[in-house]
């Protein structure tokens, strides 16, 4: 019998070992939320929190919202995660519509509370569509934000970065060069903008370390289960979904268990192969539910601790 080039590959696929089969957990892993706007969201939020604190996250970060419009949420939402957990919280922070002055009385009011660890980005403008503006008295990047808060604190810093590239960038060039720039002014590492091809990433961490970025890139992952939804993100920020994804979630629309558990596999393949190219950290956006990323994480051998993090002693 003869087989098929096709053939002979899914034999080997089936013969493999299993992709999950006793994997170290030495995977460190980190979630980002989003500040909750009704009290029902608030304990969506914090049931999330509450399922995924035993997994020993190495920080949770909480967005913020073009022009400082969730200020107040963010700060109300990490300084409870400072107060009330064992878990480091890292706040987003942004340049948009907010003096040096503004964003210095920020960042202190963050370290007081004891929130040492900020994620600094340039932001969106308020109106979408727009170009950003730097504020007249403010930062004019995500590089010079690194580098004012590093005057304010000894706060670890994260900064963005883009695996397909950021939709204002000239280049590919222009876009290392600027992510260089942020971790030459004292991040402490970069977080990538989420992306589906591992090829993606692994070419734009070579690409980085040919410019001589030594920092961490660690990858976010999206686990998707609304393809429309996701669509709309990867506009926002340059990420290309691939036409199979959409073929994968047809006829799910009412079936959200298996859409679950359709999207828990792909974003498990993904973590999966990053794996297998050496990467150890993982940045899950989890859109404030805990099912799919807490799922990926077991996969990838994380398990609950016996003593879990969420509540402080007393």
């Amino acid at each position: 019998m003869t087989f098929s080039v096709a053939q002979l590959e899914e034999a080997r696929c089936a013969l493999d070992a299993p992709l999950y089969a006793d994997l170290a957990g030495d995977a460190e892993v980190s979630f980002e939320f989003f500040p909750p706007r009704t009290e029902k969201m608030e304990e969506t939020l914090w049931s999330a929190i509450q399922t995924l604190a035993p997994l020993g996250p190495r920080f949770v970060s909480v967005t913020y919202g073009a022009g400082g419009s969730t200020r107040e949420r963010t700060h109300a939402t990490v300084e409870r995660i400072a107060r009330e957990t064992d878990i480091p919280p890292a706040a987003h922070l942004t340049c948009v519509d907010a003096s040096k002055a503004e964003i210095e009385e920020i960042a202190r009011a963050y370290w007081d509370a004891g929130v040492k660890h900020i994620v600094a980005l340039r932001g969106d403008p308020p109106v979408e569509g727009t170009k950003f503006t730097p504020h007249p008295e403010g930062y004019q990047g995500a590089a010079d934000l690194v580098a004012g808060l590093r005057k304010i604190a000894p706060f670890e810093i994260s900064v963005a970065a883009y695996p397909e590239g950021h939709p204002e960038a000239v280049s590919p060039e222009a876009d290392i060069d600027n992510l260089k720039r942020k971790l030459d002014a004292g991040a402490t590492r970069a977080i990538t903008q989420f992306f589906f091809s591992p090829e993606a990433y692994f070419r734009f961490r070579d690409r980085a370390a040919a410019a001589g970025i030594s920092a961490p890139i660690v990858p976010g992952i999206l686990p998707v289960s609304n393809v429309a939804q996701t669509r709309k993100f990867a506009a926002m920020c340059g990420a290309a979904i691939p036409d199979w994804m959409d073929r994968l979630f047809e006829g799910l629309d009412d079936h959200p268990a298996a859409r679950q558990l359709v999207a828990a596999t792909v974003a498990a393949e993904l973590c999966r192969r990053l794996y297998a190219g050496g990467v150890r950290q993982f940045h899950f956006y989890t859109l404030n539910r805990a099912e799919l990323s807490f799922a990926i994480c077991h996969l990838l051998g994380k398990r609950v601790k016996k003593a879990g993090a969420l509540e402080k002693a007393a």
